[in-house]
């Protein structure tokens, strides 16, 4: 049976406890034994290598050396990792290996929440995305410094709404990706700003998709 650890905290305005409840229930559905805990301690007081996949939900908020070092080390030696939104790429801001790891990290949602946009999918014959076509969201729109390495699956256009950007011309901005740090599988999504969002198809799809990816189990 798979196993999967999902720690879940920090800023609450991202609501942590329901996401934590989702993708629970999620992964249980799909044959995973799951642990949620909320907290950070979890980290350095369990056997991360004993778990197939690691789910952050820790918006901002600090992270402590060992306990970010077992986190990475597990990583690296193939455990997935795999979130969504602040909960996973704006956690720990002052923690650049945290941020190499992941991938990228939040830097502005211009128009704040509410902002009408489309999501392309880039890849529709990637695994993560067959059969899933190009959608609308109502949400944050995260505007992010990414990971040139990695392999996008889905983009939206920017600028949608006025900001100090805009100058810059128009450009496709990375939603969903996938990397690998060390041995270990990373999936990301930047939707989820509420749960409702995540709750949606097709964004709860791919979550369900990444998640098992992640984990080697998709």
């Amino acid at each position: 049976m798979k196993r999967a650890l999902i720690f879940f905290g920090g800023w609450d305005g991202h609501h942590p406890k329901r996401l934590s409840e989702i993708f629970t229930e999620l992964l249980q559905r799909e044959g995973f034994e799951v642990e949620s805990h909320n907290n950070l301690e979890v980290l350095t007081e369990k056997p991360l290598g004993d778990f197939d996949l690691i789910v952050p939900i820790w918006t901002m908020g600090e992270i402590t050396g060992p306990q970010l070092r077992a986190l990475v080390d597990a990583v690296n030696s193939g455990v997935g990792l795999a979130g969504c939104h602040g909960g996973m790429c704006d956690a720990f801001r002052a923690e650049p290996e945290y941020q190499f790891m992941t991938g990228g990290q939040w830097v502005a949602h211009p128009g704040d929440d509410g902002v009408p946009y489309e999501v392309k999918i880039v890849n529709p014959e990637h695994l993560l995305t067959k059969g899933l076509s190009d959608f609308q969201v109502v949400s944050e729109q995260y505007y992010m410094h990414v990971d040139p390495a990695n392999k996008v699956l889905a983009t939206t256009r920017f600028p949608t709404a006025p900001g100090p950007h805009s100058p810059n011309g128009e450009f496709d901005m990375p939603v969903i990706w996938t990397r690998t740090h060390g041995n270990g599988r990373v999936f990301y999504s930047s939707l989820g700003h509420d749960p409702s969002v995540i709750e949606a198809q097709p964004s709860l799809e791919l979550m369900r998709r990444g998640l098992l990816w992640a984990a080697n189990a998709y």
